[in-house]
């Protein structure tokens, strides 16, 4: 076993919480540092594809989230209307052949929890403000004006990461020229599966979360990122609907409250190779930000701090380790960031009327996702 007996992770989020549960499972005392200083998860809902269940559980999850979430086994492709065009089955993942659905809240939580009873330490309102490496681990300085060394610190704080600034230096996520609404609604009892609606002008969705909620989504271009008015969203979003027809457009109808509308401009960002500086890691956003056309990014942050569990119970230098690390999971994560790019540049293309012909996007939807249906 590596010589990684006490390990910092700065961020708690899906990634950050995921890489504690999976080093305290080896036996590594892992310590997590939030900057919120009250959980305040953003978002709706969230789609799980077969290897993100895969990986839940490996985490020894599987339980939690059946309970709370739901699965499908389908993906159904539509027109504006409704009609129905194609019908997908999901590719298996091992054992898993559905695809999940769950609140953002709901797995937080489930994540949470796992991670408190594995025995991982969390403090709230706190984050990095100094980070240096030194012999055989990593000092650090918090914003509560504590200090202290590690084994090893792990950079799981998000596409806006200080981790990543401290230690890599100005990278910025790129504005991609699109957003998503979200908006969570209750449960038709004919929705048993996610469907996808594509018009001239966006695309969108109903997403299964409970056996009881949804959520509807609807992707839109936005050149130029402009702001949008809080107290208007929701006029806004239903407007975005407007060419939609069938059930999409009766849940549309029902979008009433602007607080409840999340809208997110989409950005991109992948750190090249490597993403450690001595004993400093980035995981999940911090290193590999994806817009949602694949709905990969918690699957592969989650796969991240799984991939890393593993390698640190390896009687090697940690130098080694992190080189293995970046060998199983940078061609990976690129693959995802590239291929969700390429979506974002054909759907604006479709939408001028550009597109080529021999681009179709749902064929590199399907390809992409039978590709992350490989082991990790």
């Amino acid at each position: 076993m590596s010589d990684v007996k006490k390990v910092l992770i700065v961020g708690g989020g899906i990634g950050g919480l995921a890489a504690a549960i999976a080093l305290q499972k080896k036996g590594i005392k892992a310590e997590i540092v939030e900057l919120q200083k009250e959980w305040n998860v953003y978002g709706v809902g969230i789609i799980l594809q077969s290897n993100a269940l895969r990986a839940i559980d490996e985490l020894g999850l599987t339980e939690e989230f059946l309970a709370s979430g739901t699965t499908g086994s389908f993906l159904h492709i539509r027109d504006s209307q409704g009609n129905m065009i194609f019908e997908a089955p999901t590719p298996s993942s091992g054992k898993f052949n559905k695809t999940g659905g769950i609140p953002r809240r709901v797995l937080h939580q489930i994540l949470y929890n796992a991670a408190i009873q594995h025995g991982t330490k969390i403090r709230m309102g706190t984050t990095v403000e100094v980070i240096k490496n030194i012999d055989n681990g990593v000092y650090v300085e918090l914003t509560d004006g504590t200090s202290g060394a590690y084994d090893l610190l792990i950079g799981a704080d998000g596409v806006k990461s200080k981790v990543r600034k401290l230690v890599f230096g100005d990278i910025e996520p790129v504005f991609v020229g699109q957003a998503v609404w979200r908006y969570s609604l209750n449960r038709p009892k004919e929705v048993e599966n996610i469907s996808m609606f594509y018009g001239q002008k966006a695309k969108a969705g109903i997403i299964p979360m409970t056996k009881d909620s949804v959520y509807i989504f609807i992707v839109t271009a936005e050149p130029g990122n402009p702001r949008k008015p809080e107290d208007q969203l929701h006029i806004l979003m239903r407007e975005a609907f407007k060419e939609f027809g069938g059930l999409i457009a009766e849940l549309s109808e029902q979008i009433s409250d602007p607080k409840e509308v999340i809208y997110r401009p989409l950005e991109t960002l992948l750190v090249e190779n490597p993403w450690y500086r001595g004993r400093i890691l980035l995981i999940g956003d911090s290193a590999h930000a994806t817009v949602p056309h694949l709905a990969q990014g918690a699957a592969i942050a989650i796969e991240d701090g799984l991939v890393l569990g593993q390698l640190l119970q390896q009687d090697l230098p940690v130098e080694d380790i992190l080189k293995k690390f970046m060998n199983r999971r940078f061609d990976r994560c690129k693959f995802v960031v590239e291929n969700s790019n390429t979506l974002v540049k054909w759907e604006l293309l479709q939408l001028e009327g550009k597109l080529p012909k021999e681009n179709e996007p749902n064929a590199i939807v399907a390809q992409s996702l039978m590709k992350m249906t490989e082991p990790i």
